[in-house]
Formats: C-alpha cells, structure tokens, sequence
C-alpha cells in the first residue's frame, strides 16, 4: 500500500530489505513533508532520530547587548541614553547565527541543512519573510529594546542577550539599601523604605516610576524622602525646581507634608491668577494639572529636574490637552503616583507608563494588539506574565490586603486634607466676618450677662464661617446646591471618586442635616445615585435598615451622617474610610464618630479624611487643638464653647483669612 507513495519500497522488499533505500537533500526533504504526514495517517509506525522529528524553522530576532555607557556614580543622575545596542540574529530552536551566517545558507534554500545538531528546513518564503522583516524594520529606540530585553522576547523568539546586559537587567530588578537623606522628619516604615529605593535606582538610571501604593500607604511620604536625597546629592537646584503636578484639592496636603517631613526643601505654589514664573525660586515648584496645561510654555523654560504628578489617573486618556501638556515637559526623573494606574483598561495604564518611560510598550495600536485584546478580550495568562515582566522594575504596588503591609500598618491613618475658599466662599467669609466683629466689639463683658452674650455672638460667628466654609447655599439657605462653588465639596467629591473606584465604602460626617441633605443632592447628581443619609429626623426602623445596607449590601458604598444622631452606639465595619467635613473641634466627639468604623469587628485599615479649609479660622483652631491637646490647661469639654471666652484680639487673629 506504501509503493504508489515510496516507489523504491517495492525493490526494497525483492532486495530481503539487504540495501538502505538512501535520499539526497531535496529528496529527505520532500519525504518529510510530504509523505511522512500521508504515511502517518495510514497508521504505520515510524521510528526517527529526535533532531528530524522536530524540524526547525528559522526566526529573526535579536541579540541585545550593552554598549559600556552610562555613569554609575553615586552622585549624579543618568540616562539610558545608548545604553542598549543590538544585531540582527537567526534563531535556530535554542541556538542563534549571525546574519551573515544566514546568508551563506541562501544556497540552500528548499533544503534540509543540520546546523550544531539540529535539521533546519530554508524554504524560500521563510527566506524571503525575514529578510522583509528586518530591512522594514525601523531603528528600535531605546525603551524599546529595553522592553524586549526584559521580556527575552521578540515576537515569540528567545532574544539573546551579553553577559554585560544580563547583569544589568539584573541589577534593575534587584533594590539596593540606600540611606535616607539628613534631616527628614518622619520614621519610614519598611516597605516606604523599599518604595524609596526603589524609585532612586531607577532615577539613577533614568528610568521613570509609577509607585501605585494602595490609598493610604505613603506614596506622598515616600517621593518626599526621594526629593530631599535629590537636594542633598545635588541633583535639585532652585533654578531647575521638582515639579509636583496634582488635582486643585491636594495643592496645600502636599506643601504640608513638605513642610512636615522635609523642612530643608524649598517649596513654592505655582497657582492663582497672580502667579509668576519668576518667583518660582525653589526646590518644588508644586502646580495643578489645569496651570500646566495653560502654562506648559514658561513652566519648561524652567527645565526642571524632576516632573511628579499625583493622582496619575489624570492623565489616563492620551488624546486630552492636559495629558499632552504633562507629557511636553521633558526632565531626567519622572515619576506617577497612583492607587489605580488601571481603572477601566490597558489603553490608561500605557498612558501613564508613555509618560514615565516613553515607548517602553510601543505605540498605543501596537500595545492594544500585543497586550490590551489578548490580557483583556482572551484572558491570555502567557501575555499577561509577558505584560508583568516588563512593567514591574517601572511600577511598584503594594496593597492594604497584603498581609506583609497590613502587619506594619496601624489600624488607623488619619490625614489632613486642605482645600481653599472659591472667590464666592471668601468673598461671603470677609463680609460676614466684618460684620460680626463690629457686633462683638460693641459688647463689653463686665458681668456673667454680658459675657454671655458676647460668647453666643462669638459662636453665631463660628457657625456662620464654618457654613459658609461647607458651603454658601447652607449659609445662604438658597438650596443652590453646586459642587463648584465650594472647594470643600469639590475636594469631597474628588476624593469619592477615588473611593468609588476602588469600591470600599465611605462614611461622611457632618455637623448640620441641611449640609448633609446638600451633600446627598450633590453626590447623587454626581454618580447617578442616592447616598444614604442617617439623621435626626429617621425614624428608628429607617435608622437599622440604613445601617443593614451599608454593612451588607456591597453597591450601597456611601453613607452620609450627622454627627450628633450617629457619634456613638453604631458599628458600621463595612467602612474603610471615615471623612470628617466639617470638624467639631472637639477630639473627643470626633474620635466616637471615628469610632463607628474603627472598632472590633473591623478587618481593613481605615483611613481617616479630616477636611480643612486652607487659611481660615479651621485651620487655626486645629493648629491650636493640635499644637496644645497635650497640655493639661488646653482642655475641650464640651463642644465648642472655649473658643467663646477668646479676647478680640485673639477672634481677629483667627477668623481673619490670611493671604
């Protein structure tokens, strides 16, 4: 049945089988290709040497291999500029030539050849397919050839790589000890140590970061450490200032927690419709995302050292002017901070990885093709690990989950977060202050009478400001109830949002229902859905299946409660997140509100939002309840009558907004 295919079969049997039927080249060829699969489907046994029964086909890739270049001083700043070199090479199975050595193959096109153990088969389309390939092949770039050499990948081929790269690429995965900068106030915790070497070496190298520390773990702390180190070692001066892009709500967070934890750096606020680029004499040049995008021409004349952006997820879509803006500044260190640098898909996260290490994932249509349809279509586990490969020396992320991080993480993290008047807030602040004053002035506390008066004058006042502070319409009863008008809610909301997206649940204290009803209005007008609101006014039944929801029912994610209906008695677990909006400047009410997430039964870390408002009288009296909560004479008992028995003097002093 074998003749009609292997003519030489039939003599072979007349022979008793005493002579080898023998093949040349072209011959072997066309029986492996040919008539073994036919004779296979006929269910005749073969028996074969391995090397012809996996026949190889050659593929173009790279040899990759480091130039020598670069400064590994400790002291100065580097690039990976023409640090990467490579050649063209033909991969053979696990074995590679040159493509010279390829080329004097060409002769044998259509032919089986053995090169070091292994049959190769040269068909004239496989020829003619890598040739194509490497002559429209354009000149890699930098980042590039550093994507394929940490993944040793080059479109399914093992890419070799120099011993010298090897170690290097060793090296870029491998975090060294560094010592923190003098002077820093602040103890780090070790994995914020680790965050901050991180990002040093990579520095060191001119490679960008994006640290995405889960919400509440010290991304802010840990860019802080990297900067003062930057100064100390002489790689920030006052003419080439770091630049520190965030949202208009975390402007004041970042220059307080400069001013705590790194007093030596110099900072400026590039902000206001009265900025000056020539002012900017300092070591942080700290700006919003909207004055980069309409001052990108005088902030690059700065050619600035370092570009941070927080809350990276800004600039996520890569068509947007303010994503345009952020990636026109070119400087030596770039990092993003973030807690989702993906929220929706792949397409956010090349965008933030263009902007710290430009083309390590191609152009945007490439990356797509080669991660975003196969990890996020077809869940390709191979390509994701491919995907994670290459990302992880540029991206750094640790969880509230892991257990590593929750061990050394207190229970509770409480921050400061500081917004700023709109001009129709501190417009109403001044007059309504102004006013009040007057009255108060007139009033002399000779007696109990008198001073009782002027005490409820006093606390009219702080009612007054702190309304206007939440919001104009509480003050103004207009029930105009606009996001924009209030920093203190815009920050409420852009602070939600990030909440939102990482679906943990949140709950909002304030002192006032009708701040509370504004706030429901607000925030149902944002995401499309009404917030629970726990009050005075909820009958008991309405009260427990407000508290069931929230602790049991994962979409209901945001409760908004009075201070008063709801400081002692509830156990709401369900919460990782407790924003005071307005205080009561009384530690002990505050804690008991406090007390309703962080309590037993509670098993994440929970983050603690006091909101303040920048240069007013809250900032003030949290300063005072700060700097004197130890001390036995500084005592608030009860609410906030104290703040009643201050002189004039000390009223002025408190109230006034400073410029």
């Amino acid at each position: 049945s074998l003749a009609p295919f292997i003519p030489q079969i039939s003599p072979y049997i007349d022979a008793e089988a005493k002579e080898a039927i023998l093949y040349n080249a072209d011959q072997l060829s066309d029986f492996l290709f040919n008539l073994l699969p036919i004779i296979r489907i006929m269910d005749v046994k073969i028996l074969m040497p391995k090397s012809l029964n996996n026949i190889l086909r050659p593929k173009a890739t790279l040899q990759i291999k480091s130039n020598g270049t670069g400064d590994n001083s400790t002291t100065s700043f580097f690039s990976l500029e023409n640090l990467l070199d490579f050649d063209w090479q033909i991969a053979i199975g696990d074995q590679h030539i040159s493509l010279n050595e390829f080329r004097k193959l060409f002769r044998n096109a259509g032919k089986l050849v053995k090169i070091k153990d292994q049959y190769v088969y040269l068909s004239d389309k496989d020829i003619e397919q890598i040739l194509n390939q490497i002559e429209n092949a354009k000149d890699f770039s930098q980042a590039r050839l550093m994507q394929i050499a940490l993944s040793e990948e080059f479109y399914g081929q093992k890419v070799f790589l120099d011993d010298s790269l090897k170690r290097q690429i060793a090296e870029i995965n491998d975090i060294q000890k560094v010592a923190l900068p003098k002077h820093l106030k602040a103890k780090l915790r070790p994995y914020q140590e680790t965050g901050y070497w991180w990002m040093y070496r990579n520095a060191k190298l001119g490679l960008g970061s994006i640290i995405a520390d889960d919400m509440g773990l010290g991304k802010t702390l840990q860019v802080i450490t990297l900067l003062l180190k930057m100064k100390q070692e002489g790689a920030l001066a006052e003419k080439k200032p770091a630049i520190v892009v965030v949202p208009t709500s975390l402007l004041f967070n970042w220059e307080n927690e400069i001013t705590r934890f790194a007093p030596d750096l110099s900072r400026f606020i590039y902000h206001g419709p009265t900025r000056n680029i020539k002012d900017a004499q300092s070591d942080v040049l700290l700006t919003t995302y909207g004055i980069l995008r309409s001052d990108v021409a005088e902030l690059k004349k700065l050619k600035p050292s370092a570009l941070i952006i927080d809350e990276a997820q800004n600039i996520k879509n890569s068509d947007t002017a303010q994503t345009k803006a952020v990636k026109t500044l070119k400087v030596p260190v770039r990092i993003a901070m973030s807690g989702t640098p993906v929220e929706n898909r792949l397409s956010e996260f090349w965008s933030i990885m263009d902007f710290t290490n430009k083309g390590l994932l191609g152009t945007l249509k490439n990356f797509n093709e080669e991660f975003g349809k196969p990890i996020q279509i077809n869940n390709d586990e191979a390509v994701a690990q491919q995907f994670r490969k290459i990302t992880a020396p540029f991206m750094m992320r640790r969880l509230k989950t892991d257990k590593t991080i929750i061990n050394d993480l207190p229970d509770k993290i409480e921050r400061n977060e500081y917004c700023t008047l709109t001009i129709t807030q501190a417009a109403l602040y001044e007059k309504t202050l102004q006013v009040a004053l007057n009255e108060i002035e007139k009033v002399k506390a000779t007696d109990n009478q008198t001073q009782f008066k002027r005490s409820a004058l006093v606390l009219r006042l702080l009612t007054s400001l702190k309304q206007i502070c939440n919001h104009p319409a509480q003050y103004l009863k207009n029930g105009q109830a606009d996001a924009s008008s209030s920093g203190k809610t815009e920050m409420l909301l852009d602070l939600l949002d990030s909440i939102n997206e990482r679906q943990e649940k949140v709950l909002i204290f304030t002192q006032y229902a009708e701040m509370g009803e504004l706030l429901k209005q607000m925030i149902t007008e944002r995401y499309g859905e009404e917030p629970l609101f726990y009050h005075g006014g909820c009958s008991v039944k309405e009260r427990n299946e407000m508290v069931d929801k929230f602790q049991h029912h994962r979409n209901e994610r945001i409760l908004i409660l009075t201070i008063k209906s709801a400081g002692t008695g509830l156990n709401l677990t369900a919460a990782s997140h407790i924003i005071h909006y307005d205080l009561w400047w009384n530690p002990a009410v505050e804690a008991q509100a406090t007390d309703r997430a962080y309590r037993i039964g509670q098993d994440k870390n929970v983050m603690v939002h006091r909101f303040i408002t920048r240069s007013t009288f809250e900032e003030r009296i949290n300063e005072m309840i700060q700097n004197k909560k130890h001390l036995a004479d500084m005592t608030v008992s009860s609410g906030e009558t104290w703040i009643g028995q201050l002189s004039d003097q000390e009223l002025k002093s408190i109230f006034t907004i400073r410029k």
